[in-house]
């Protein structure tokens, strides 16, 4: 193959005009919207709480960069699309970066990183989700009245020989199962799960553990927890009812359920073939599966449409007419995963590129701190704009993808803007509402 990225490439003509270009261009940077991050950033002090939670165990007398630096330069670089740590080996020379990370020479490179995911325990992932949960706390000015927890797992494919990597037969290949635990749009944890084990297994312990900060800051408030069926476990629910914590959580159906309702669907089937347009009813009844150790109340949804029959079930302690729990509490669940496809899929969290569980654990939470510090740009920085409600893929390309050039001396740092950038307006006005 040529050796050509050094070279001029011919476009054409415009006119009587040669259009020509080449990467010869300078200190001209295309992220000058990460300058926003920093903002955010320093008003949240996320990175330096992370930091902080890490610690630092390297021999003092050969770092380079501090743990602090790090971590801001691989979090702004998930938010600004790059995914892969090989990218920094040329960010590492970007103008910008440097200036948002807070320094005037080169950033840390690939090795750098890989030595810091390499050295991931167990402890720093518990330590970076304290971080998330104290982040979560703070944002509120006062104690919500109630909290409801979406817990939700989804899978992570693999395509190397990583630890404790297990073929899963529904998904069809080797992977992850990571488990997530949601406040509306707010990030409480992202534990990694080998798929060879049942996430419901361990989701009542990670419930405990999220338990105790809540209400050690909020022990008023009332907590709910929602997820589908693959967690309706006895154990979970019996937990559950032991610490206090409602819930409504689906109910996988069965030939019991089945009979249940098998006049209700009857009934539906025949309203069906007079109307000929979709029939739904809900109602409620006691049920107890072999291992429950009491009945408990069971909503059923029953619709009936040209695929036929399609009834739902859930299991739930809290108050309320089956259809108002069924619409407005559980269906409300398909929002979080709608927050997990931002945090894997824009924010990189299915990444798990790393032969080490716990480094790729590492990744997840970086991911996870990341999608922290875009939801908080959206929060604090875009209310009232067009972007209030954008995703974070929209944020990116619009407002943190922007040409600039960098100028840079003893006494000052210039950016300047692209002039033509469609949403400069917006830029400005998140600037000014993130200003100290």
């Amino acid at each position: 193959m040529p050796k050509c990225t050094d070279g001029t490439v011919q476009f054409g003509r415009v006119g009587r005009r040669v259009v020509e270009a080449a990467f010869d261009g300078g200190d001209i940077v295309s992220d000058g919207g990460v300058l926003l991050l920093k903002r955010v950033d320093e008003r949240l002090g996320l990175t330096r709480a992370a930091a902080l939670a890490l610690g630092d165990e390297r021999r003092g007398a050969s770092v380079q960069h501090s743990m602090h630096s790090l971590l801001a330069q691989r979090i702004y670089g998930l938010c600004l699309g790059w995914s892969d740590v090989c990218d920094h080996n040329v960010l590492r020379k970007d103008l910008v970066m440097q200036t948002a990370v807070g320094r005037a020479e080169p950033l840390a490179s690939a090795p750098t990183f890989s030595r810091l995911e390499t050295a991931a325990t167990p402890a720093h992932a518990a330590a970076l989700h304290e971080v998330l949960m104290q982040q979560f706390i703070a944002s509120h000015a006062k104690a919500p009245k109630e909290l409801v927890l979406d817990v939700d797992a989804t899978h992570v494919p693999l395509h190397g020989e990583q630890e404790r990597g297990h073929f899963h037969a529904y998904y069809d290949n080797y992977c992850y199962l990571p488990l997530y635990v949601f406040v509306g749009q707010d990030m409480l944890a992202c534990v990694l799960r080998p798929s060879d084990r049942d996430p419901a297994s361990v989701v009542s312990a990670l419930i405990k553990r999220l338990l105790v900060p809540l209400r050690r800051a909020w022990p008023k408030t009332k907590i709910i927890v929602r997820a589908d069926s693959g967690f309706c476990r006895p154990r979970v629910l019996q937990r559950l009812e032991r610490w206090r914590v409602s819930y409504i959580i689906g109910l996988q159906k069965n030939s019991r359920l089945n009979e249940q309702v098998a006049l209700a669907e009857l009934a539906l089937a025949e309203q069906y073939a007079t109307k000929k347009t979709k029939q739904r009813m809900y109602g409620e009844f006691q049920y107890a599966a072999h291992t429950w150790d009491k009945a408990r109340r069971v909503i059923a949804r029953l619709e009936h449409g040209e695929q036929g029959a399609n009834p739902r079930f859930i299991v739930t302690d809290l108050p309320g007419s089956p259809k108002a729990l069924y619409e407005r509490r559980y269906c409300a669940r398909g929002e979080a995963e709608n927050r997990i496809k931002e945090a894997q899929l824009d924010l990189f969290g299915r990444r798990a590129s790393c032969h080490r569980f716990q480094s790729n654990q590492l990744r997840l939470l970086l991911a996870a701190l990341a999608y922290t510090l875009m939801i908080n740009l959206r929060r604090l920085g875009l209310q009232g704009t067009e972007l209030a409600q954008a995703c974070t893929a929209t944020i990116r390309t619009k407002l943190l993808k922007i040409g600039a050039a960098v100028l840079r001396n003893t006494r000052r740092v210039r950016v300047l803007l692209a002039s033509a950038h469609p949403m400069k307006h917006v830029f400005l006005a998140a600037a000014t509402a993130l200003s100290p």
